[in-house]
């Protein structure tokens, strides 16, 4: 009979093990959207509150987007839903300092994208916190996906 591994045996904690992540540099993005911290950021302990974060990604993604042409969020037939995020912290941020939001794409698909964002507080070389997510691109009234339209895979292919 073969000996089932236990989480709390050290050979398989280590052949489990995923690298600690770390914080990147502003090297590995594409594009920057700065981003001012309002008073209400901060929460109790005396930072940005970890929810911000995540409202910071959707506003420097979907922004990049706007400008660029690529995404009309009010009359598009097509527009893009979170299935997936994850966020790293490594360093506070806290009002007023300013944040550059550095964006690009790490994979696109037939009708999703994985962007990759690393907040950056202003003139720092490394990130104070990199995160991800997958938007699935959808028809705005069937909500079923679609194919990515051709001036949104056109920016996206310049971010990645």
């Amino acid at each position: 009979m073969r000996a089932i591994p236990m989480p709390n045996d050290p050979a398989t904690a280590a052949s489990l093990a995923v690298p600690r992540p770390r914080p990147v540099g502003r090297e590995g993005f594409r594009a920057f959207r700065p981003i001012a911290t309002r008073w209400m950021d901060n929460d109790i302990y005396g930072h940005v509150n970890n929810v911000v974060y995540y409202s910071w990604f959707d506003t420097a993604v979907n922004g990049l987007l706007v400008d660029r042409g690529a995404l009309d969020i009010h009359h598009g037939a097509v527009i893009g839903l979170v299935v997936e995020t994850q966020c790293h912290y490594f360093a506070p941020l806290a009002f007023p300092q300013q944040v550059d939001a550095g964006v690009r794409v790490a994979h696109i698909g037939s009708s999703s994208v994985r962007y990759e964002i690393g907040l950056f507080a202003q003139d720092e070389a490394m990130s104070a916190a990199r995160g991800h997510f997958v938007h699935v691109y959808v028809d705005r009234a069937t909500r079923r996906p679609v194919p990515l339209p051709p001036a949104l895979h056109s920016v996206l292919q310049g971010l990645t």
